[in-house]
This record gives structure tokens, sequence and C-alpha cells, in this order.
């Protein structure tokens, strides 16, 4: 787990630079997406979509903003919301986990965090995000902390989490796919 400050700054981090890379290496290695999303409100799959052709690639979307949604259609367990929080790592965990299980897509990425104005607390402040890239078998999660008003905060959370399945499916990083 990474516990990031701010997310990455370059200009790599254009949604649609980011989608069009990721569409030609699912493509490149017949790989199927899926996304698991809460504070991002399908942000992630909106910008894969936004690519002509994403259909090839992109399985379905999940947007699983309350915890009733995360736990019926991802299999959250109970027990996790109740100790962890929806805003966890054991929660984006669980939530990638469930999305690759029932869409069957090769690689997933789980969102969720407190994007604000409102909602945080001490422990998990205002732009607090948790992600998680991978599948049944392997998962990568990290934390960041994104600045900005709410609007920034969730736009730097599609990026990040772009980014990283850039990162899983053309560098191998953890929590890409393994068939």
């Amino acid at each position: 787990m990474t516990n990031a400050s701010i997310p990455r700054q370059d200009a790599e981090l254009d949604a649609e630079a980011l989608s069009r890379r990721l569409g030609e290496a699912c493509l490149a290695q017949d790989i199927r997406l899926t996304t698991a999303e809460s504070c991002t409100g399908g942000g992630v799959a909106s910008a894969i979509t936004a690519i002509a052709g994403s259909s090839a690639y992109f399985e379905t979307g999940y947007v699983t903003y309350a915890n009733a949604a995360k736990r019926r259609l991802l299999g959250v367990s109970q027990a996790t919301l109740e100790t962890h929080g929806a805003v966890s790592e054991q929660t984006v965990r669980e939530m990638v986990i469930g999305a690759c299980r029932d869409s069957g897509a090769d690689l997933g990425v789980s969102v969720s965090g407190v994007a604000g104005p409102a909602g945080g607390s001490p422990d998990k402040p205002v732009g607090t995000v948790w992600f998680a890239w991978g599948n049944q078998h392997h998962q990568r999660v990290e934390r960041h902390h994104l600045p900005g008003d709410r609007r920034q905060v969730r736009e730097a959370a599609v990026a990040v989490a772009l980014s990283g399945l850039v990162e899983s499916v053309t560098e191998g990083r953890p929590g890409g796919p393994r068939r």
C-alpha cells in the first residue's frame, strides 16, 4: 500500500490521453476491464467509454455510492464496512474482487473516498481516496490525499484510477491481470 499525499502532476494525467493509452494496451493484450466506483460516481467508466471502440475491452462498471450497493452488487462484507468504513483499504480490495468476479473481467479498479466538502474526519479528511487495482487473485492498493474542492478531488481520483490501470496493463505492476 502506498500513502501518496498528492496525485502525479504531469500531463499524462489527462483522462482522455490515459483512456486512449489504456485502450490500446488492453487491445494489444486482450484484457477486459471493469470499474467499481463510489466517490467518482462513474467518472472512471465514463472516461474509458468516451473512447470509440472501448466496448472491445470494457466489460461493465459499477457505481456503488451507498454501502448497501457495495454489499449487494460487489459482495463487500458488512463486517468490513462496520469495522473499517467505506473509505478503507479493505473495502476497495473487496470492491475490485467483487467487480471482477461478477463481470468476469481480467482487471478492475475500485475507488472510494471523501470528495467533500463535508464528510471528512480526523482519520479520513476530505480528499482521502483509496484505490485498488487487480482482480480476484491479486490486488494493489493505494491511499491518496487529493487536494482541492469536490470537483478537483473527483477529477484527480479519475486520473489516478486510470493511471493505475495503465501501469497495471503496460508495466506488469502488482494487481495487474493474472490469467
